[in-house]
């Protein structure tokens, strides 16, 4: 794997502390970006010397903007942005209040939003950049229980859509990665409310053609060629990476 593809780059990830955002951050430090780890919470870990943590809530715009506004200063310019703050509510709607709801937008859609709104402005000077959004493949099918989660990554496919449209023209790209099951903590969450979690977590394993599910770095890997060069006319696309899963009929399997 050739490293330094990246390099002179700057990139900031939203949920950068966290499993997915934490495998995007130390992949783009090994190909030589200057990152930025935008997290409501440090988390633990020492950090490599390339990649710099701020506190960032995604869900006020006042801290958004200030944000950019001090990217800016220092460094310019904004080349790659990652938008991987997100959450999970294990809830159908009968279960989900009006709170569930709205919170979990604020996250995953309304919080995209905003850090993409201020953030287009800095790849402008930038001569154009890639965003790469996280949507999932509960955004085109549906696991139970998860019914708010499921309408928030439909959004967020239709606004990267949106967006890719609209700047395209500016040579700023637009993607969403649609992961399936990634072996992070907000999947030992999901699995964590079940009774006998080891059989659950293995017949899900084994329902996925390639039988194991996905790391950090399978996603970081996407990631980085999206964020480069080789991948400048893609754009618009929804990157669906699950193993598989998602390519079977599922009640053929015997």
């Amino acid at each position: 794997m050739s490293q330094g593809q990246l390099r002179g780059k700057i990139a900031l990830v939203t949920g950068g502390r966290g499993g997915i955002g934490r495998g995007i951050c130390e992949r783009f430090a090994k190909e030589g970006a200057t990152v930025i780890a935008a997290d409501i919470a440090q988390g633990e870990g020492v950090l490599p010397e390339s990649v710099h943590y701020e506190a960032l809530d995604v869900t006020n715009e006042d801290t958004v903007h200030a944000l950019m506004a001090a990217v800016g200063e220092k460094y310019g310019q904004l080349d790659i942005l990652v938008n991987a703050a997100a959450i999970e509510i294990e809830k159908t709607i009968e279960e989900t209040s009006l709170q569930d709801w709205n919170r979990i937008f604020a996250i995953n859609v309304t919080g995209m939003f905003l850090v993409c709104k201020h953030a287009v402005p800095l790849m402008r000077k930038a001569g154009g950049g890639s965003i790469i959004n996280f949507g999932s493949y509960d955004g085109f099918i549906a696991d139970p229980s998860l019914a708010a989660y499921c309408a928030t990554k439909g959004a967020v496919h239709a606004l990267t859509k949106a967006m890719a449209c609209d700047y395209g023209p500016e040579n700023i790209r637009v993607n969403a990665v649609c992961p399936g099951f990634i072996d992070t903590p907000m999947l030992q969450s999901f699995f964590g409310s079940s009774g006998d979690i080891d059989t659950l977590k293995e017949e899900v394993r084994r329902i996925h053609p390639m039988r194991r599910y996905g790391t950090p770095a399978d996603i970081a890997s996407l990631v980085n060629w999206l964020a480069g060069d080789e991948s400048v006319y893609a754009s618009g696309q929804l990157w669906i990476l699950d193993g598989g899963l998602t390519a079977q009929v599922q009640q053929m399997r015997l």
